[in-house]
């Protein structure tokens, strides 16, 4: 079995596969400032103030990468924080509506398991990604909450995966459309694998 390692260059081209340019590597680390909140605040957000996206919910979006990223990828924890501190500091807008789909799912887990998302193991964060619905609902932003974790984390996590080279060498399409190339490396037969 192969490891394919994330890292941060794949974490600049799939955000630039999402239309999101960063001035570099050195714009994708997280600032752990320390006025981020945690998970126990989380726990106590009642919902009043807007939403802000911090530790938590990159912690969060880490432990869904962590179940929807085949086993043989290492590097994710790194990827993740590069990929989501690119996504949140390019478009404020969007950072609101992902903060919002991590209240989602911390409203969902807190009703059958007492506690927030990232509190859990990971099995029981399988299943309870499994029992909201999450993998058979339709990617929809403005959905009921299991389409927007479907979209906001889930998908968009698979889509920054299989968008950077890493990923895409993970599925055999280690040159997709838009990369340099050229029509030579169409006109070659698939590795074996």
């Amino acid at each position: 079995m192969t490891d394919y390692e994330l890292t941060r260059r794949d974490a600049l081209k799939a955000l630039g596969a999402a239309g999101v340019t960063v001035g570099g590597a050195a714009a994708l680390v997280w600032n752990e400032s320390g006025t981020d909140k945690s998970a126990e605040s989380a726990e106590k957000d009642t919902g009043t103030v807007e939403p802000e996206f911090g530790d938590h919910e990159r912690e969060t979006y880490h432990a869904v990468a962590t179940i929807v990223y085949p086993s043989e990828v290492t590097g994710v924890r790194e990827f993740v924080n590069s990929y989501v501190t690119g996504r949140v500091e390019a478009d404020p807008e969007r950072a609101t509506e992902m903060t919002t789909a991590v209240a989602d799912l911390d409203v969902y887990t807190r009703e059958w398991e007492d506690t927030v998302f990232t509190a859990l193991d990971t099995e029981t964060q399988e299943e309870t990604l499994r029992g909201m619905g999450v993998k058979a609902a339709d990617p929809e932003p403005h959905g009921d909450p299991r389409h927007r974790v479907r979209y906001y984390l889930v998908n968009d996590l698979l889509f920054a995966l299989y968008s950077s080279p890493t990923g895409g060498e993970l599925v055999g399409i280690e040159n997709p459309q838009g990369y340099p190339g050229g029509t030579s490396s169409y006109q070659q037969p698939p590795n074996d694998r």
